[in-house]
């Protein structure tokens, strides 16, 4: 990280108070699982590696459950009682960033696939340039469901509109608002405090700011990602599938750069908490999850399951295997179809001689 993002203050808000109605769930939207963690968990690991003063999450449906599932994180919940968009929902952090100086970073918590590298690259520029507020935005050849970035004759960005306040002819621009904000602290409730409710949502919208900014000739920033995939929100089963292909994909792509040989990385599932060694052979439909560590020079057959195991090296699985919080020393051979538990029922593994 460079010096001056270390000299400027920076908290940031994560956006989870939503209930996520498309989502057809009791479950709070933030935290369904995505690839082996709740989706807001994702975006927290994303903001953290920016060190920022404060994390505050906004928590409305089942909060109770988030602040639980959020225990281990060095988090503060500011609490939106009703939902009346995303304008209201920054504005029930106030309290806790009366004091706070620099910047502050607003993200959504239902946006799991953004990366760090991304975040810091905004930051960055957000600093660099002096603006009151730097909006990140893509392209879309398929801008549906998303507010379109409104320029002016120098390609200024001017505005943010709904799509669905949006005339036919500005549905027709490409370029989105990745809902991802950088703005700079004593800005923002300035700006929230003059944003009303009169669209066809009765919602505040957190993009009005922008046209505040402009409007009193403040400086505004766009940080174009080219990324797309990036910002998608999970709102429904089907963005949650999408999500956990996409973080499967980086993860399985990380490991084979690493020295390891995947047969079908597509039906290959190892998390993030899990290690595996170099010359590693994995065929097919393997999943790798709770702090499993797996030494140098395995074999693993297709169909196996590995839960809290630690694997010397030079172990051979046979296919279809389970095994659930064992260790197994180097040189171990596992019988196909064998499964294993932690008290070792059930089993058959021997060591080579």
């Amino acid at each position: 990280m460079t010096m001056n993002l270390q000299k400027q203050p920076l908290s940031t808000i994560i956006l989870g108070a939503g209930k996520g109605t498309r989502m057809k769930s009791q479950k709070a939207k933030v935290l369904h699982t995505v690839f082996f963690s709740p989706m807001i968990e994702h975006v927290i690991n994303a903001v953290s590696p920016l060190n920022p003063d404060k994390i505050i999450v906004v928590v409305g449906h089942q909060q109770e459950d988030v602040k639980k599932t959020l225990k281990s994180f060095p988090l503060q919940f500011a609490e939106q009682t009703e939902q009346y968009g995303t304008g209201h929902a920054v504005l029930a952090t106030r309290s806790l960033l009366t004091e706070a100086e620099g910047n502050v970073m607003i993200l959504c918590g239902d946006t799991p696939l953004v990366e760090n590298e991304t975040l810091i690259r905004m930051y960055e520029k957000h600093v660099s340039t002096q603006a009151v507020i730097t909006l990140m935005t893509t392209m879309l050849d398929d801008p549906t469901h998303y507010g379109r970035i409104l320029s002016d004759e120098n390609n200024r960005i001017a505005g943010i509109v709904e799509e669905k306040d949006a005339s036919a002819k500005e549905r027709e621009i490409k370029e989105i608002n990745a809902g991802i904000y950088c703005v700079k602290t004593d800005f923002i409730f300035h700006a929230l405090d003059q944003v009303g409710m009169d669209n066809s949502q009765g919602e505040m919208y957190l993009t009005d700011i922008v046209s505040i900014a402009v409007n009193n000739k403040k400086k505004v920033e766009r940080f174009l990602t080219p990324h797309p995939s990036e910002i998608l929100g999970v709102n429904s089963r089907v963005e949650l599938a999408q999500a956990h292909k996409i973080l499967q994909k980086r993860r399985n792509t990380e490991l084979m750069r690493q020295g390891i040989t995947m047969y079908s990385p597509d039906s290959i599932s190892i998390s993030s908490d899990s290690s595996i060694g170099r010359d590693c052979i994995l065929s097919g439909e393997i999943e790798i999850t709770d702090n499993t560590i797996i030494g140098k020079s395995c074999t693993i057959g297709r169909g196996v399951i590995l839960r809290n195991c630690s694997i010397g090296d030079q172990v051979t699985i046979g296919p279809y295997s389970c095994l659930y919080g064992m260790t197994l020393p180097a040189d171990t051979n596992v019988a196909p179809h064998t499964v294993i538990d932690k008290a070792g029922a059930n089993g058959s593994a021997t060591q080579n001689q």
